[in-house]
């Protein structure tokens, strides 16, 4: 069955958002994390976002993917630059990362075709 990745990130947005005013402390400290981990530095915002990319295929978490393809178009990748982060992460993650790379280029796929 194929994941709806933009429904995902929209529903995930919604539940972190809800979390968010539930425990505040704990959700704004990730989110300063996130946006500080992701900010331009000596690397950019992109690059950031693909490391983070391949990361969560090798970790295997759809949400996080959903995220990272979103964030990483948003920064700038092309669909090019997220197919190599994910040949990178299948290398670094073996079998179990080539499923979850499908995942991340469903993910691209849809929304690619949104934009």
């Amino acid at each position: 069955m194929i994941k709806d990745y933009s429904k995902r990130y929209n529903d995930l947005s919604q539940l972190v958002k809800e979390l968010g005013s539930k425990i505040p402390q704990t959700i704004g400290a990730f989110d300063g994390l996130h946006k500080a981990s992701t900010a331009e530095g000596v690397l950019s915002s992109k690059t950031k976002e693909l490391i983070a990319l391949g990361i969560a295929i090798t970790v295997r978490c759809d949400g996080c993917i959903a995220f990272h393809v979103h964030d990483a178009l948003k920064s700038g990748a092309s669909a090019e630059e997220i197919l190599e982060t994910i040949g990178v992460a299948v290398m670094m993650g073996g079998g179990p990362a080539l499923m979850y790379g499908c995942e991340a280029l469903e993910a691209l796929n849809q929304f690619v075709v949104m934009e």
